[in-house]
Order: structure tokens, then sequence, then C-alpha cells
């Protein structure tokens, strides 16, 4: 595999990865119970809990600081086939971490990597851009537009 083609690929698994620990359980479900031919599954690690450190920035660019700890659940499983998937899920959903690395797995698997595409990330990412849509157009209702009005010559 080429540097460009490794560099694709990991850009893609990033995506995977980012939409699965986005999604709801809800979601997750619906997608485990379309899947026709489900995998075995044995887990790896987990899933387990535990708390992650969040560090922001003043401004975007200040000197960073410790923000608090969050909540993180974990999981990580290998498919009958040896392929491995890793899920995290901000919170202590297990089931929905578990789900997010079976469908993390089942991505990177040429058979299967349809049906987790159009029965579960386009439709994740389409639920996304719409919540973004929505606090956009909430936020541009609100929004008040100051302008100076210059008289005359002085």
């Amino acid at each position: 595999m080429r540097a460009a083609e490794k560099i694709e690929a990991a850009d893609s698994r990033k995506r995977v990865v980012d939409l699965l620990a986005r999604s709801d359980l809800a979601e997750l479900n619906d997608a485990w119970e379309a899947l026709a031919d489900k995998p075995e599954v044995q887990a790896v690690r987990g899933p387990e809990t535990g708390l992650v450190m969040v560090r922001g920035r003043i401004g975007g660019g200040g000197s960073p600081f410790n923000l608090g700890e969050v909540t993180v659940t974990r999981a990580t499983i290998r498919l009958e086939s040896g392929t491995v998937g890793h899920g995290q899920s901000l919170g202590t959903d297990r089931k929905k971490a578990r789900l997010a690395a079976i469908f993390d797995a089942l991505w990177q698997e040429e058979a299967s990597r349809a049906f987790v595409e159009e029965k579960l990330l386009q439709p994740i990412a389409r639920h996304i851009a719409a919540a973004a849509q929505q606090k956009a157009d909430e936020t541009a209702a609100t929004r008040v537009d100051f302008f100076t009005m210059v008289r005359g010559e002085d």
C-alpha cells in the first residue's frame, strides 16, 4: 500500500470511529437487528468505563489548561475472521461501546462495509448534519445586525 493510500485509509477509519462514537444506541441497535448474518464476537477488552482529562484553551489559542474529567467507555472486540474493532463512547453505556466496536470491525471487512456505510454511517452523518443545521438556524434567528448611519458631510 502506498503512503497516500495509507493516509486515505486512516482518514476513512477516523471518520468511521468518529461517527460511531457520536451515534445513538438506538441507531446501533437498529443496524444490529437489520444485520442478516451476525458474526461471532470475542471480547478483547471491556467494555470498561474510566475517566479522561479534557483540556481546553482560552480563546482557542491560549495556553492549555485542564478543564476537568469526563466519563468514557471503551471496548475492543475480535471477529471470528480476526478483524479487531474498537469503540468509544462518552458516558457509561457499555452496550453502545461494544456495538460501536463490532461495527468498526465490520466496516473494515470488504463483505460488510457497504452494509455498515448504507445502514448505519450515512444515517448517522445525516442526523449529525441536521442537528448542526438546526443549531445554526436557531443561532441565526437571534442574530442582531448593527450598522452606523452617517448623516451629512460633517
